[in-house]
């Protein structure tokens, strides 16, 4: 319905439809890319934004989480929960949804759906992150875990990484073939191991991403070759890792938050005076990443607000451009804002459908 108010704040609504079509039209490759560089540039505004660890509610099955964060002008929060067993009653292990606000009238502009845009700005923070910490030269990289995630990852680290190899290893066989399939005809050569080891065998960059909500040994230091770069995305909650504790020990480790990374990450597995480096140092060129082509990296990636208010930005940018996205009649209407009870006794419409 048509707001009759020209002054009345206008929400825009990116359903899950409506976003398949925003991608569609845009194309991935082009969503990714530009995701990736709004992440990029907000992080360089590090120090401008009001942040916190995420909030999160657990149970013996899964977390539901909020994810708030404001610069002096805009607000945003995602809701995302991490369920692994939702496979079982067909539904994704993830899935979100989020608000963007004015700051200074806290009106929402956007209300979108985030469980596809999640898959695509954790694939392309980790591009950025890479792009920072891995060899320059890289190649072949190693998929560990082969669900929802993983296709997204493959395709970012194609364009904006230059990866031509991409070696696949899943528990769930199946995982893997749906996952060769679907990046069939997209440049990359894949091959299928039967093992992590063999799986990260040679392979110039690994990513962990699976599901399972567990102290899990992913990846051991045996595995791990002088000059890998690991990008470990799968651990992101308490009680929740990849990675082998003298993993992390051998490696320059970079982080999202640190706050936030302490409780969730890998490095939860260590002590607290445990020495890491914020990302956005990084990218500021506060400080150096990779100091060698020997040197072992370490993104300890969990998922942080700064990274959702990127990509709300970006996908609402892009839709009121395209003329995308619905109105949606999220608040209440007055002319009166102090005589809200007034609302309730104000004419009702007469149906004139007939029964």
């Amino acid at each position: 319905m048509q707001n009759t108010n020209a002054h009345y704040p206008a929400i825009t609504y990116l359903s899950a439809p409506e976003m398949i079509r925003l991608v569609r039209r845009l194309g991935l490759p082009a969503c990714i890319a530009g995701i990736a560089e709004r992440i990029e540039h907000e992080f360089l505004r590090w120090n401008e934004f009001d942040k916190s660890a995420r909030i999160a509610c657990h149970s013996p099955v899964g977390v539901i989480e909020l994810m708030p964060i404001a610069d002096a002008e805009q607000y945003a929060f995602k809701y995302v929960n991490g369920h692994p067993s939702n496979w079982q009653f067909k539904l994704p292990t993830v899935m979100a949804f989020g608000v963007l606000a004015d700051v200074q009238t806290g009106v929402p502009r956007l209300l979108s759906e985030l469980t596809l845009t999640t898959a695509i700005r954790t694939a392309a923070t980790s591009a950025v992150a890479a792009r920072a910490l891995a060899r320059r030269n890289s190649r072949r990289m190693a998929l560990i875990g082969n669900g929802a995630q993983s296709e997204f990852q493959a395709l970012a680290f194609r364009d904006l990484v230059g990866i031509r190899e991409v070696q696949l290893y899943d528990i769930d066989r199946a995982a893997s073939e749906k996952l060769a399939a679907n990046l069939r005809d997209q440049g990359l050569l894949v091959r299928l191991s039967d093992s992590v080891a063999d799986a990260v065998r040679g392979a110039d960059i690994v990513t962990t991403v699976t599901a399972d909500k567990t102290n899990a040994i992913i990846l051991t230091p045996e595995m791990v070759e002088p000059g890998m770069h690991i990008n470990a995305v799968g651990g992101d909650c308490p009680g929740k890792t990849e990675l082998a504790r003298g993993v992390i020990e051998a490696a320059s480790v970079f982080v999202e938050f640190e706050p936030q990374s302490r409780i969730e990450g890998e490095i939860q597995q260590m002590p607290a005076d445990f020495e890491v480096t914020e990302l956005w140092r990084v990218l500021a060129g506060a400080t150096p990443g990779r100091r060698s082509d020997e040197e072992v990296t370490l993104f300890d990636s969990v998922g942080f607000a700064l990274e959702d208010f990127a990509a709300l930005g970006f996908m609402h940018e892009q839709a009121l451009a395209l003329g995308m996205g619905e109105r949606l009649e999220l608040l209440p209407e007055t002319t009166d804002p102090k005589n809200l009870f007034g609302l309730l006794n104000a004419p009702q419409e007469v149906s004139t459908a007939s029964s």
